[in-house]
Order: structure tokens, then sequence, then C-alpha cells
């Protein structure tokens, strides 16, 4: 039926595998994207927001590569939020709340509208393999089509089974068939696999919730946006809510843990760490007599309403009776309960950091099959799937973002290096980098290298270089103007800051605790030259004056550790001829197969002394 051999076959129309074909199709790669439902590519399977702490920065990097998440993200926004203001730029961290409906709708026209790319709607279920490649596959239909690779970004479809107390359904979402054949035949040419859990809370009728006893969440009073490019702005906004958990509540939800399959032993898989369902919740800090919960609208026409932070695998019964001894939710009507759904990975650490698998050529994983958990997370992971898997084709060399580079790279690398057994969610914490990474410089760090790739576009870079010459030209502004005594003295007094006796640079006063640019321009005379520049410049050049002594710091110790980055290991090292190396070295060592110092260091369970046998070893 179909003849065509494609360059790229994506399998699966998620996150991930929306970037993925995005990616491959836009570098040029004739590209197939493979969904079991032609209606829910993009869908939003469980909060209607993308973004967030650490997973905003992510967003920002993907659209500076060139890829759709950020566009979407922006053109379906009902809601913007930047979040962590109050600590410092390396922890700001932008949120949109979307409309589901919308984001699904708008990824769909961009992927119809990318030239290259081809849709067809079928489960796969087996992957053609010759000579140790990946060639194609193979659909439940019984058709073969060709590739010359494939991606796969199966999410929780891989064998997913469904939870709703002592119920169990087959499927991949609730209403939507789950997938087979894939795992069964990648454990047979000698994958190992895994089974994880997440959930996702009740969605509820907003006619039935009564917002007068909840804590109103308004967005920002200047909302930003993801991209980069001149996506809308929002004009209006949706507003979230808030509102808690309490006693009864805790007690109502106990009353049905005997028919919970996270306690009666049916769910034996990890769950995510970071966002437990309520009985977890309640369960695991049993001294706390109440949780928050975010009321989040699902779009701006329907009244569905997502109770963020109540996700839950108890009877439906069970989840009804507990929501309406929430303030606000005595009359509720639920339009679909809580639910928990296992489902196949494949331990990361089968992978090259280029995400193709070690065992078979031209295959390459992305998203929840890799064992995350999250839009961003998986977005991050297509593109760069989708990117690598164009290159390989063509002959290209690989592309590989390092952990001083991007979110993205500490993503990967920690996949790969250090694996996973839990739903891995980023965090800036995982960053040791992460003022070198901030949301508002993703472009600076990254758009050059896409546009190198030919997936950033001429436009991009026009952008980018614009900011860069801008922001340096106020900056040297900051740096050359002085300001006398008489007209710093007022405003250094009303945020509580030692008064002076001379005239210093503008940018002196910046580096103070409290003190803004938007202080500074307080006074006429500065104010008559910054607000000519956009406020993105305006933010560049104030965290790169406030904060230019430790950004140095830390591009000192990226240039210290990049030299480790430089030393290579044979693909084929024998770690078992080094007598000196502890026991956990080697094992953890020779199943990972680091392909440099740096990334050996990386692993948990070698030690310094380890790396020190190394160094010597290959240096000898």
């Amino acid at each position: 039926m179909i003849t065509e051999i494609y360059d790229v076959i994506v399998v699966g129309a998620g996150h991930a595998g929306c970037e993925a074909a995005a990616a491959a199709a836009n570098l040029g790669s004739k590209t197939l994207l493979v969904t079991m439902n032609m209606q829910t590519i993009g869908q939003m399977s469980c909060n209607p927001a993308m973004g967030g702490i650490a997973k905003g920065q992510i967003v920002r990097e993907i659209d500076a590569m060139g890829g759709y998440s950020g566009i979407i993200a922006d053109k379906s926004a009902i809601q913007f939020k930047m979040l962590n203001l109050s600590k410092g730029p390396a922890m700001w961290s932008p949120r949109t709340q979307n409309d589901r409906m919308l984001f699904a709708e708008e990824w769909r026209l961009a992927l119809e509208n990318t030239p290259n790319l081809d849709f067809f709607q079928d489960m796969v279920k087996s992957l053609i393999i010759e000579n140790g490649k990946a060639v194609g596959v193979v659909t439940g239909l019984g058709i073969e089509i060709k590739s010359k690779s494939v991606v796969l970004t199966n999410g929780t479809f891989l064998n997913g089974l469904i939870h709703v107390g002592d119920k169990q359904l087959g499927g991949g979402r609730m209403g939507e068939p789950r997938a087979f054949g894939i795992t069964e035949q990648l454990v047979s040419l000698g994958f190992e696999s895994g089974r994880m859990k997440t959930g996702t809370p009740p969605r509820v009728d907003g006619r039935s919730l009564d917002y007068s006893k909840m804590e109103e969440q308004k967005g920002d009073e200047n909302p930003q946006k993801f991209s980069y490019l001149d996506t809308p702005k929002l004009t209006k906004q949706l507003s979230c809510h808030i509102v808690y958990t309490n006693e009864t509540v805790h007690d109502i939800l106990r009353e049905g843990f005997d028919r919970s399959p996270m306690f009666n032993g049916t769910i034996q898989s990890t769950g995510p760490r970071y966002c437990p369902s309520i009985e977890d919740k309640i369960n695991r800090f049993a001294e706390r007599n109440r949780h928050q919960l975010f009321v989040e609208p699902e779009g701006w026409k329907t009244v569905e309403i997502y109770v963020n932070g109540f996700s839950s695998s108890l009877p439906e019964d069970v989840q009804i009776k507990a929501m309406r001894h929430i303030p606000g939710f005595e009359n509720v009507k639920v339009f679909r309960p809580g639910y928990a759904i296992e489902y196949d990975y494949f331990p990361p650490t089968q992978l090259y950091h280029t995400l193709e698998t070690k065992l078979i050529q031209n295959l390459y994983f992305a998203g929840q099959i890799n064992g995350t958990t999250g839009y961003e997370e998986a977005a991050g992971q297509g593109l760069m799937a989708g990117i690598n898997a164009h290159n390989k084709v063509h002959d290209k060399g690989e592309f590989i973002l390092n952990r001083d580079e991007a979110y993205i790279g500490v993503l990967i690398d920690d996949l790969i290096t250090k694996g996973t057994e839990e739903p891995y969610r980023m965090f800036t914490s995982r960053a040791e980098y992460r003022l070198l990474l901030r949301q508002d410089n993703a472009d600076i760090r990254l758009t050059e290298k896409a546009y190198n790739l030919g997936l950033a576009k001429e436009e991009r870079l026009r952008n980018v270089q614009e900011k860069i010459t801008k922001s340096d030209e106020l900056e040297a502004y900051l740096r050359e103007t002085s300001i006398k005594p008489n007209t710093i003295n007022p405003i250094l007094e009303s945020i509580e800051s030692s008064i002076v006796d001379q005239a210093y640079r503008a940018s002196h006063y910046l580096t103070r605790p409290n003190m803004t640019l938007e202080k500074l321009e307080e006074i006429q005379t500065i104010k008559d030259i910054t607000s000519a520049y956009k406020e993105e410049v305006r933010e560049q050049a104030e965290i790169n004056i406030k904060y230019k002594g430790y950004i140095e710091k830390e591009k000192e110790n990226v240039a210290k550790l990049n030299r480790l980055e430089t030393i290579k290991i044979p693909e084929d090292f024998d770690y078992s001829k080094l007598s000196s190396l502890s026991t956990e070295a080697k094992q953890k060592m020779t199943k990972v197969r680091p392909v440099t110092i740096a990334q050996a260091g990386r692993i948990s369970g070698v030690s310094p002394s380890d790396i020190n046998v190394l160094l010597i070893y290959l240096g000898r």
C-alpha cells in the first residue's frame, strides 16, 4: 500500500513524536508520522499547562532551536506566569495555562503545514530489522512501511494498563487502546524493559463549583510568552484558583485504601516521586492536615476543570465522595474520574547521547519510553531524536548538547549516564550550571547552533543577533554613565540601601540587593535612554551586570570540566583489566559505556579515585 521509502518514521504523535517529526521534516528528511488516532495529535494527556520550574527553560530551548512547542503554547495560552521571581534569574521559570483543545488543534495545523511530512493512522505492532538496523515498521493492519530510521515515542501506550480502584482497563489513555508487540520484539532482541506508573486527576464540571470559597490566582500583569518569534501576547487571561483538602477529605480517602491498587498490591511499578497521587500524599505525609489543590480551567470556552493535585487511582465513588468535602466542591459533578496507568519503558542507559539505541542502529527512543515524565522533557528528547535521525541517514555528524549548553543536555546526559528507576522529572537543581542555562538566554545559547544545523530559520538568527548587539550596547551605557549622590541617594533610601557620598557608575548600583533597572529608571535621564530598548534586552543587560562575577566563575568551572570531556574512552574498553578500579566502577562503566572521562565521573558509584585510575591508564 505504501511503497515510498522514508528517511524517518516517527511512531506516536505526543509531544516527543510531534517535535521529532517536525525537526526531521524541517531539516529535509522525508518523514512519516504514524499515530493510532489522528484526532489526538499533540494531546495534553494530563494537565493543560506548559512550562514550570526548569520545564519552562526547556520550552524556551526548544523554541530557540526552531521547535514548535513554544509557538503552540503561546497560541493556545489562557494564562501566563513567571515563577520564582522572588529568587535569582537562574530560577525564573515561565509557565502557561493552555486551552487543551486549541493546543492540539494548533499542533496538528502546524504539522500539516510542515513540508516533507506525511501522516498515517494505525498502530505499529513491530519494527523491521535487517542486519542490525531499523529499516521500517509493520502496522496493525499488516502494512509494511520502509524507512532509513525509526523514532519510537510511544508514551504510555506500550502495554498500557489503566487502574480505577479495583477495575482494570487496557489502554494508553482513558478511552484509547493500548499498543502491543513492540516491547515483546525489543526484549527478544536483547533490550531490557521495565514498568512505570503515572496518574491523572479527575476532570469536573466548572458550573458545579463555588469559586467564592477559593483563592483566585490571576496571571501576570504584564504576561510574557515562550517563543522568541512574534507570537501573540495575551491581552486577557483566565484565572486559576487554589483550594485545600482537609481532615474529612483525608478520612474518606483512607476508607478506600483497601480498594486502592496502590496499596493492595495490584500496582507494582514505580510512580513519579515529585507528582504523587492524593492517596500517596496523605499516606506519606500523615502529619499534614491539608494539601493544596489547583483548580485549572481547560480552555476559553469549555466548562471542564482540571483538579491539579488530586491525582488518584481510588474507586470513582470514593473520589467523588471525598471531593464533595473540599470547599467549593460541595455540589461537584465529575466528567471523568482520576486514574493510574502502568506502561512499559526501556532503561535509557541502553542509548547513546544521540538517543540512538546501542543494540539496533538507526533506532531512536524519545519521551516516556525512556522513563521520563512531562510534556517538556518528552518534547526536548523528540527534538534531539528527530535531528539525529535526520543527520544519521544523511551522513552528517551527531548533534549533542552538553550539560553547560542546555537543560536538554542535562536531561539526556542524566538519562544515558545515570539511568532512572522512577519517572524522571527535570528540576533546576539537576543542572550544575543553571546560572548559564537561564530561560532568558536560551536563544543566545542555542539559536546559532540550530541555524548551522539548518533547523532555525534566518529570522531567528537575526533576532538573536540584534538582541545581543542591543544588550551589549545598553550594558556599555550603564557601565559608562555616572550618577551623582544627590540623584541616587533618595532611591537608595527607598530600598533601604546605604547612601553614597560620591558618584558611581549606574552598573555599580545595579549590583546592590533590591536595586533594579526599573528603580534606576526613576532617574529621568536614565529612563530616556533605557526605555528605547525592548524588555528582553533590558532584562539581559541587567542580569549580565548584576551577576557578572557569578557568571564568570561558572564559565571557569565549565572550562575546567570540559577538558575532561575531550578525553575519549574507546568504545570497546575493557574495564575488567584495571585491577585498581573498584568493583562497582567496573560494573557501572561496563554497563553504561561512557564516551568521555567527564561522563564516567557522572556515573553514580564511580569515585574520583576511579577517575584518576582511568586518567593514568589512558595517559599512559
